[in-house]
């Protein structure tokens, strides 16, 4: 995606004008959160996909958004933030757990005030990928493009001071590219694939260590073949017998044991500029909510609350879209998205990781 100069030039004006006008009203107020484990996190700064985009999309020219109804109707005021899901997603009850704020707003929200801008964004845009043809396909903003951003808030607000960084990314990749359009298979079995995904992932994690940053979680890929899209655009008969497909969920098994290498490796190397790289495990909490959705409340595990669950996602769940009742019975709430329940079990399950990540 070509990044339009002009636009960035009037952006870092405007973010710098409201940093000045509105440092002296920050100063007059002191903060009363809590703070988990008494930390001194002073930002969260969030890179990926629709798993972790609270509305960048809003302001992008694609498709793929989500800032109308019924998305956003269990979100404080039934707001349809951007969030593709029907609340709050992971990042937010992280950022509400550590005492920062109770939401990561979107970069590219042109109102944002000091403190949201202090405290931390969150770059994410969603349809993005590691592949840069991924972020092509969806015309969205590409992870090299999220970490320009990055550089271009550093120079309004200097402030990542013990900040905390997580990336979501890697399930477009495979579902919207490497496995729907057949470019890439062309040049790419699966294991090479997810090599020059892993190495993308590296530079990338190289590029805010350059910048800056010092504790990034990176978090692994769910259980693919359990995405209610992948199993209607792939099961021999997805409407009466549907269920998980391995062969999707072993590509991200493989993948993520392979990030956790990569990530232990890279620790070993950059441990001595102070860096701190961990593992956020997606792929088991969800997979395990899937296989014994009764345990966690759930009624359905393998189709969406919005419209059929089986296909809608984006412009295809949208105000005329038939909506389930009560979206906490249900893990998906479109045919990609977690439900708001889901995404706060997820958070419980990546406590401990939060937890490591945040202290000093």
């Amino acid at each position: 995606m070509r990044m339009d100069r002009s636009c960035n030039a009037q952006r870092f004006f405007l973010r710098a004008l409201v940093f000045f006008l509105s440092l002296r009203a920050h100063q007059a107020l002191s903060s009363k959160r809590a703070r988990a484990l008494n930390n001194t996190v002073s930002a969260i700064f969030v890179f990926g996909d629709s798993t972790v985009d609270p509305g960048n999309n809003n302001y992008v020219r694609t498709v793929f958004k989500s800032d109308f109804p019924p998305y956003g109707r269990d979100f404080p005021n039934g707001v349809p933030t951007g969030r593709f899901t029907n609340g709050r997603l992971a990042t937010d009850y992280i950022a509400s757990y550590i005492g920062i704020k109770d939401y990561v707003p979107p970069y590219l929200e042109p109102s944002l005030s000091f403190e949201d801008l202090k405290t931390g964004v969150s770059f994410a845009s969603a349809g993005s990928g590691y592949d840069p043809l991924t972020a092509k396909l969806s015309n969205v903003v590409s992870l090299p493009n999220q970490l320009e951003y990055f550089k271009e808030y550093k120079n309004t607000t200097h402030h990542i001071n013990k900040a905390v960084f997580l990336v979501s990314a890697g399930t477009n990749d495979f579902v919207i590219n490497y496995f729907t359009v057949p470019i890439r298979r062309q040049s790419f079995t699966v294991a090479t694939y997810q090599q020059f995904l892993l190495q993308n992932v590296k530079d990338l994690i190289k590029g805010l260590c350059e910048e800056g940053a010092r504790r990034i979680a990176v978090v692994g890929l769910p259980p693919m073949g359990c995405l209610p899209l992948m199993i209607t655009l792939n099961s021999r008969n997805a409407v009466l017998q549907r269920g998980c497909m391995d062969q999707y969920s072993s590509v991200a098994r493989d993948y993520n044991a392979l990030l956790q290498t990569e990530l232990a490796s890279m620790q070993s190397s950059l441990a001595t500029q102070g860096s701190r790289f961990y593992y956020a495990d997606i792929y088991q909490p969800l997979s395990d909510m899937i296989q014994r959705s009764p345990s966690y409340g759930f009624d359905q595990a393998l189709s969406g609350c919005c419209g059929t669950g089986l296909l809608e996602a984006a412009f295809m769940c949208n105000p005329k879209s038939f909506v389930c009742p009560d979206a906490s019975r249900y893990v998906f709430w479109d045919s990609i998205h977690p439900t708001e329940k889901t995404y706060h079990l997820l958070f419980q399950s990546l406590r401990p990781v939060v937890d490591a990540v945040i202290q000093d």
